[in-house]
């Protein structure tokens, strides 16, 4: 009888735990998903829901609200050569700027060989463990070597170490297809 009051416990326990867990978490995604629209209002962003048809529709500060992925927004800065769009498994070699969406921004940068020798490698919608979710659809809309976008990013569709991570970034990137 000792054993199962005990059991009992522990159980209760976890259970009171991980609800508090399940909350914060509940929190933090809220939190992210204002900081999201928050920059978007700091930042002066204009909020498309469908994609421009020509790249000289895009104005500086239009961001397209991508289809079927919460809180993930693409802008074309610049779109390379119309040859040869990527293709599943080819690979794609990524120059990128990340960083946070707070009002006083830290950055990582991996923009020039000054920053980071050598650019990120990954198998276009093949290789999610070097590149996350949001990357792959950004190349997908990018399409083109020698293109560029900026994207703001939610913390389940990019970089975390774990699944209880919630820091959603802003990433500007320049895609090269390795042929």
């Amino acid at each position: 009888m000792k054993i199962v009051s005990i059991l009992f416990a522990l159980g209760t326990a976890a259970a009171i735990l991980s609800s508090c867990s399940a909350n914060s978490y509940s929190k933090d995604l809220k939190a992210e998903k204002k900081l999201i629209e928050d920059y978007i209002a700091r930042e002066h962003i204009n909020v498309i829901k469908e994609l421009p048809k020509n790249d000289e529709d895009w104005d500086e500060k239009d961001y397209y609200q991508v289809s079927g992925y919460d809180y993930l927004y693409y802008h074309l800065v610049k779109r390379g050569p119309k040859v040869n769009p990527i293709t599943a498994t080819q690979t794609a070699v990524m120059r990128f700027k990340q960083y946070t969406l707070t009002v006083n921004a830290d950055t990582a940068d991996y923009w020039t060989t000054l920053n980071s020798a050598y650019p990120l490698e990954f198998t276009y919608l093949t290789d999610y463990t070097k590149a996350p979710t949001a990357w792959h659809v950004a190349v997908g809309l990018m399409e083109y070597s020698d293109s560029e976008c900026k994207i703001i990013c939610p913390s389940k569709l990019g970089f975390t170490d774990d699944q209880t991570t919630v820091t959603p970034y802003g990433y500007h990137m320049k895609m090269k297809i390795k042929r």
